[in-house]
């Protein structure tokens, strides 16, 4: 390895199905310093199926074919390629190939309730570890120089080694030695198969903070004893049901939290140690390594957010970095939307399908176009940048507050979510070293202003509000009596940005977007001393949270802080000391309360951008070219989709609509002739 930055395998969606993007996400890495690149997770065999999530495949030739692509890229920027080879175990749900599960014992699966287990036989046990040697060589053949055996977030190799899934009474179960022996006996087999060819890696959860795994202790045994065929330990703490302590948010966890029990394993061996936590702080790396607790500073969300961070960091140019927000909107993208996306780095995914680079974008055609961007949250901010770094001399940023940032002003506020505010200071640190985009503050243009100001391109990114008068999804309508004028009617915008708090310490936070806004302001009031009461109409309380394995540990946090959570109940009228609705079994509800926060829907401010539009005489008088709406002044939706959609401006700002639907590269294979269905 060229330097000790490591991107560890995380996944993406893309796999082998996928196989450009695949090789893109990760040669991009590699060009920006990264000197080990992996996979994501690659299943070895077809008896383990998590579909519909997206694997890197490996069982065959075919296989191979798709993945060669990534490690030609990889090694074409001087980078090592890493295979993750997977076998889930009891967690391998098989509804696509049908096969059994496989477990140590017959078990029911503590990650999906419908699958109970076969009891590995001894064939069993041979014939996995022979498809995982087979699948070692095909890894050395395609290119890969570092070769895992996954036993991490209680997949099969750590089934074997944990009791809580080991209940064997042969050689493979009861001591510690008897329960490493199938994951020491395939460390032993890949060694001597591929050992001379390539870096023999394990992945192991060094303690499981709950019952599904093992303790350090126990973990620190079993590395002495597994040392001697293991090149690399690859290091983290968790389990499958507690991923969310392993990807921990930055709502929960601070950057470096898994050294507390990682920065153990120096104690049993001498081999290098490659760990994680969410580092993107090159100092507190520096410390990591020079203390000798890890060989190796680990990454896989800071490596999204910013490919280049390794190279930034030997150019000094650390101030650039673009710092994983600890979100995990790219986890909510992955497992719930299907393709790989970022809070702070719109070119995540997009390396392949629309040709985009996290640090180079094409030159302005007519660098002399004079363009005023109006609006600073995250979508104004995002293309102001990209205007900037593509070379148009004369970029206005116009922000009607006198802080920058939108939405994410007052968001970062709330409890947790401080790092959410790294999308607005790394564009703030950027913006101040482009000579050509002058930032305004203060200053709320009217439609004579903009037509008067000069421009030729014009972008609106005015953002979006909660609605004062509780227009929500359950009815389509707005809640009686809701009037944000009124003393006990209060908007999110009102509590964290303006400081207005109920009349009296009864408060409700009605939140009908099930995302992080009602939940926050809960808390905020709660550790203030209001009595808070989080209703909400879904059936969960903020089930996007679930989607960035956030949701346990909210919910968690809400009823420690002493948040009361109804959950169910649709609010249809206010009045000053009442709210009342209906449950989701059509029953009358009501709540006793001094005030409501009302969270239900947001609603675009888009009439300066009709005022303009209606009026195409004036803008073209005006000489304005080209009037273009972007981010949540078209529709509101989460801050990662309007940092996309200021980037995409940015960069297609000269073509006719530049917010017009177009197609990306799909990756599909079209046979000239169709495949006759005969036998």
């Amino acid at each position: 390895m060229r330097n000790r930055f490591y991107q560890v395998p995380h996944c993406t969606a893309f796999g082998t199905e996928k196989p450009w993007t695949q090789a893109a996400h990760r040669g991009v890495k590699a060009e920006g310093g990264w000197a080990a690149v992996c996979t994501e997770y690659a299943p070895f065999a077809p008896d383990t199926d998590e579909a519909p999530l997206v694997a890197a495949r490996f069982w065959d030739e075919d296989d191979m074919r798709a993945l060669r692509l990534m490690t030609d890229e990889v090694h074409r920027h001087g980078a090592l390629a890493g295979l993750e080879l997977h076998h889930a175990g009891n967690h391998a749900e098989n509804n696509v190939t049908r096969y059994p599960t496989l477990a140590p014992s017959q078990t029911a699966s503590d990650l999906h309730a419908h699958v109970v287990a076969k009891a590995m036989e001894r064939s069993d046990i041979e014939r996995v570890q022979r498809d995982w040697v087979e699948a070692a060589k095909r890894a050395r053949d395609c290119g890969f120089d570092i070769v895992y055996a996954y036993g991490a977030h209680s997949y099969l190799l750590m089934q074997f080694l944990s009791p809580f899934y080991n209940g064997r009474t042969d050689g493979y179960g009861g001591s510690l030695a008897n329960r490493a022996r199938f994951w020491l006996e395939t460390l032993e087999a890949g060694k001597r198969a591929i050992g001379d060819d390539c870096a023999i890696a394990t992945r192991i959860s060094v303690e499981g903070l709950g019952p599904s795994g093992i303790h350090v202790d126990e973990a620190l045994e079993f590395v002495g004893l597994a040392d001697p065929y293991v090149d690399l330990w690859d290091v983290n703490v968790g389990s499958i049901s507690l991923w969310s302590h392993d990807s921990g948010s930055s709502r929960y966890f601070e950057e470096g939290y898994q050294l507390r029990w990682t920065g153990r394993v120096r104690e049993a061996t001498a081999k290098p140690i490659v760990g994680v936590g969410r580092l993107t702080n090159p100092d507190l790396m520096a410390r990591i390594v020079r203390s000798g607790a890890w060989d190796l500073v680990g990454a896989a969300r800071p490596s999204i957010a910013d490919p280049f961070l390794p190279r930034k960091v030997a150019e000094g140019r650390t101030d650039e970095i673009r710092e994983c927000t600890g979100s995990n909107v790219c986890i909510m993208k992955v497992d719930g939307f299907g393709h790989l996306g970022c809070l702070q780095n719109p070119t995540a995914g997009e390396e392949h399908r629309r040709g985009w680079h996290p640090e180079r974008v094409e030159p302005a055609g007519d660098p002399s176009t004079p363009i005023l961007v109006l609006g600073a949250g995250p979508a104004g901010l995002e293309c102001a940048v990209t205007l900037g770094r593509r070379g148009f001399e004369r970029v206005h940023l116009v922000e009607a507050e006198r802080e920058l940032g939108g939405k994410l002003r007052w968001v970062r506020r709330l409890p947790g979510l401080g790092d959410w505010g790294r999308v607005v200071d790394h564009r703030a640190v950027l913006l101040a070293k482009l000579p050509n985009v002058a930032v305004v503050t203060g200053k709320r243009l009217a439609a004579a202003d903009v037509l008067d100001y000069g421009a030729a391109v014009v972008v609106l990114a005015t953002g979006s509000h909660w609605s004062g008068d509780g227009l929500q999804a359950a009815t389509h309508e707005p809640i009686d009596g809701a009037d944000p004028a009124l003393p006990h009617v209060l908007t999110p915008e009102q509590v964290a940005a303006e400081g207005r708090r109920p009349p009296g310490r009864r408060v409700a936070v009605y939140d009908a977007e099930g995302y992080v806004t009602g939940p926050g302001i809960a808390q905020l009031l709660a550790a203030e001393g209001f009595e808070v009461t989080l209703v909400t109409p879904l059936d969960l309380v903020s089930p996007l949270s679930d989607l960035t394995v956030e949701g346990p540990l909210l919910r968690r946090a809400l009823h420690d802080a002493g948040v009361r959570m109804v959950r169910g109940v649709t609010i249809t009228a206010v009045e000053a000391g009442r709210a009342t609705g209906e449950t989701e079994f059509e029953e009358p509800w009501a709540l006793d309360i001094d005030g409501v926060v009302l969270v239900t829907q947001q609603v675009s401010n888009d009439g300066l951008y009709h005022e303009l539009v209606a009026d195409p005489a004036a803008l073209a008088a005006a000489g304005i070219r080209r009037l273009v709406r972007i981010g949540d002044a078209v529709a509101p939706r989460m801050p990662s989709e309007a940092v996309f959609e200021g980037h995409r401006c940015g960069r297609e700002i000269e073509l006719p609509d530049p917010m017009a639907v177009r197609a990306y590269d799909r990756e599909r294979w079209v046979p000239d002739v169709a495949p006759s269905m005969a036998r």
